[in-house]
């Protein structure tokens, strides 16, 4: 908010401590109210307290908001198509309730909402599922429960993620900080070397298939550290350890166009998909597999 604007309208408005609530609604339900007095400063010529109307402001705004829904594909294959969000329009708001602000009596006032629209729609998400530019498949034990899971958590949080051309994927970032209050489980894991157990054990084999995925589609790989210990399920070398204060796999989409990561589990495997539009030019690399070739999936 522009604070030299919001100064020089107090400035040039005269001090009112006329009695009165603002009462406002959303879709017509009780949201919030306010007095004169509680915005007041009660100093003359700067009759509003600035903080107390920002503070006031953002837990509105909070309370209103709601976090738009990007366009998905399901388990097979359809589209979820995107759902709007909503935020306030604080500029609208701030003018209304300094309307109310200088003038006698209560009043009543809908909270204005400004549309927030999805990063991904329908329509790019059609676009972008037509081109299969990289992929890798992992097997994992079916009889650990705990690691399983989180391999689950860990694969539907990177599942229908759009990275647009010039951006940067983080695995920390986009996964964020695997704890039990998210469903994740302790299970083992290696630290410094040696087997142990840990809360998220596990989520390295989907860093690990992702990063043979994406490196497959040639896409620039920026952060990515292999376990100091093998590990089972990739050829040496081809491993990506990730931690939340430690080690990060990061990658850049070098493409003119916008790709999709497709992620899914499917019986013991783990299959993670890159795709783009048809139109996009590509230099995709070869990546090794362990000689098992049960680790592929049927296409």
């Amino acid at each position: 908010m522009n604070l030299s604007w919001l100064l020089g309208l107090i400035i040039l408005s005269q001090q009112v401590n006329a009695p009165g609530s603002l009462f406002i609604t959303n879709n017509g339900q009780p949201l919030s109210s306010v007095n004169r007095s509680d915005l007041s400063m009660n100093i003359p010529g700067l009759p509003m307290n600035i903080e107390k109307f920002e503070k006031w402001i953002n837990i509105i705004d909070k309370s209103v908001s709601k976090e738009p829904k990007n366009a998905m594909l399901d388990r097979h294959g359809n589209i979820i198509p995107e759902k709007p969000g909503s935020m306030l329009d604080r500029k609208t708001f701030t003018e209304q309730v300094y309307s109310y602000y200088f003038n006698n009596g209560s009043s009543q006032l809908e909270v204005p909402l400004k549309e927030v629209y999805p990063r991904v729609d329908s329509e790019l998400l059609g676009n972008i599922r037509s081109e299969k530019i990289g992929s890798y498949v992992t097997s994992f034990n079916n009889h650990n429960k705990e690691r399983n899971k989180n391999i689950y958590l860990a694969a539907e949080a990177v599942n229908n993620y759009v990275l647009f051309p010039g951006e940067t994927f983080s695995f920390n970032k986009v996964v964020g900080k695997r704890t039990a209050g998210k469903g994740y489980m302790s299970a083992p894991v290696i630290i410094k070397g040696e087997l142990s157990e840990d809360i998220g054990g596990g989520i390295c084999q989907v860093s690990t298939t992702l990063f043979n995925a994406v490196d497959n589609a040639g896409l620039n790989i920026l952060q990515r550290q292999s376990h100091t210990k093998e590990v089972s399920y990739v050829p040496p070398g081809r491993d990506a350890t990730v931690s939340w204060d430690g080690p990060d796999l990061v990658f850049k989409n070098n493409y003119n166009q916008p790709i999709l990561i497709q992620s899914k589990t499917v019986n013991n495997k783990l299959m993670i998909e890159v795709y783009s539009s048809d139109v996009i030019t590509y230099i995709p690399k070869k990546v090794p597999y362990l000689p098992n070739e049960q680790n592929r999936l049927p296409k």
